[in-house]
């Protein structure tokens, strides 16, 4: 039986993958910001199979509080075999364009609290010597494009704290996943003009995010193909990128 904590469970990904945790018995502790739903999701939880559910609320903007619930959510599990952050806010680049406290917003919610949270996790679990840190970025940080480039400038600061966390933590055998999805089918990105061939379903990236925790992965592009589109993406050439609608 492993011991998860989900922060950010009401997110469309988080409780597709949350899903697949409790049908294999995963005794779980959900943090998110809406209170019924996350008790909601709770109890869905236990009826698929969980060993316990436990929720809280958790508000992103209030950092001083975050230690205060890692070490209830421990005491509560008993310890961290599976830790994934799953929130996120996706803002209007032209909104963040024209107002730095929009900008700056962003960039808290996407960047500052992921990574004050996974300060806070990464000494605790560097204590336990196990268990794996799995946090949604996005293929957005691999370039900063005109269309998202302030949330991609977010996701790009959480993709390279993990590559160095990755790095302190594998010599305590703490393993960190850092995971990029691409276009997917959520509240986030309702009503927005997407190419449908390559949105893809959270129960989709749900799947992937389970094996690549199982294996060990330290980078998953999912779906698949995103890996290949980003890797066409950075290496355009910038006099060229730069001309480009992306």
């Amino acid at each position: 039986m492993q011991n998860i904590l989900i922060i950010g469970a009401t997110s469309a990904i988080a409780e597709a993958t949350a899903k697949k945790f409790a049908a294999e018995g995963a005794k779980l502790y959900l943090l998110g910001r809406n209170k019924e739903r996350v008790a909601t999701i709770a109890e869905d939880l236990t009826i698929r199979g969980a060993a316990s559910v436990t929720s809280e609320y958790f508000d992103s903007r209030d950092i001083a509080s975050y230690q205060e619930l890692l070490d209830k959510a421990y005491s509560t599990l008993g310890s961290f075999d599976i830790v994934l952050i799953a929130y996120g806010t996706l803002g209007n680049q032209k909104s963040c364009e024209n107002k730095t406290e929009m900008a700056m917003q962003e960039l808290q919610t996407n960047a500052i609290s992921t990574i004050s949270l996974l300060t806070g996790i990464a000494n605790m679990m560097e204590k336990q010597k196990h268990g794996t840190i799995a946090v949604i970025s996005s293929v957005a940080g691999d370039r900063g494009r005109a269309s998202n480039y302030v949330y991609g400038a977010a996701k790009a600061a959480v993709s390279a704290f993990c590559e160095g966390l990755r790095a302190r933590l594998f010599k305590s055998g703490v393993h960190v996943l850092t995971i990029k999805p691409g276009m997917v089918d959520t509240p986030m990105t309702e009503g927005m003009d997407l190419p449908a061939i390559l949105v893809a379903k959270p129960e989709v990236i749900a799947e992937d995010i389970v094996n690549a925790i199982k294996k060990k992965r330290d980078v998953l592009y999912t779906p698949w193909y995103w890996k290949y589109v980003m890797m066409g993406i950075i290496h355009l050439p910038t006099s060229v990128f730069k001309k480009l609608n992306l």
